[in-house]
C-alpha cells in the first residue's frame, strides 16, 4: 500500500496516522518533496477511476489565479499537476488495486482486508 502525503497539510497527517495504526505494510510518497510522474499520477488516476480534473484543489491560491475557469485535456491537467503537485488532493492511498481518498481517514478501511 501507498499513501500519498503532504506533510504539510493536516489531513495528509491525519491519513497517514490513521494508516499507521491499521496497518504496517505501507509506503509514505511524499510527492512534495520528491515530485510526480505521470505514471504515477495515471497509476492514481485508474485506481480511483477518477479524471484528472477531479483529483483537483479548488481552493488553492494557484488554481484560482491559473487555472479556474479554463478547459484543459487530461494529458493537460496531467502535466499541471506534475508541475504543481500542491493541486493534488490528499492524501490518497493506493493498493494493488484500488486508491482512496483518505479524507475521512476512514476511507481507507475500503483498502483493507
Amino acid at each position: 500500500m501507498k499513501i500519498y502525503h503532504n506533510p504539510n497539510c493536516t489531513k495528509s497527517r491525519e491519513g497517514l496516522k490513521y494508516l499507521k495504526e491499521k496497518t504496517v505494510d505501507y509506503q509514505v510518497i511524499n510527492y512534495m518533496k520528491n515530485g510526480l510522474t505521470e505514471e504515477d499520477l495515471k497509476e492514481i488516476l485508474l485506481k480511483l477511476n477518477q479524471k484528472p480534473e477531479d483529483i483537483i484543489r479548488t481552493k488553492e491560491a494557484i488554481y484560482k489565479s491559473d487555472f479556474k475557469d479554463k478547459k484543459f485535456t487530461d494529458d493537460e491537467w496531467i502535466k499541471i499537476i506534475i508541475e504543481h503537485p500542491k493541486l493534488l488532493q490528499r492524501p490518497i492511498v493506493v493498493d494493488k488495486t484500488k486508491a482512496v481518498f483518505a479524507q475521512p481517514p476512514e476511507e481507507i478501511d475500503k483498502l483493507i482486508p
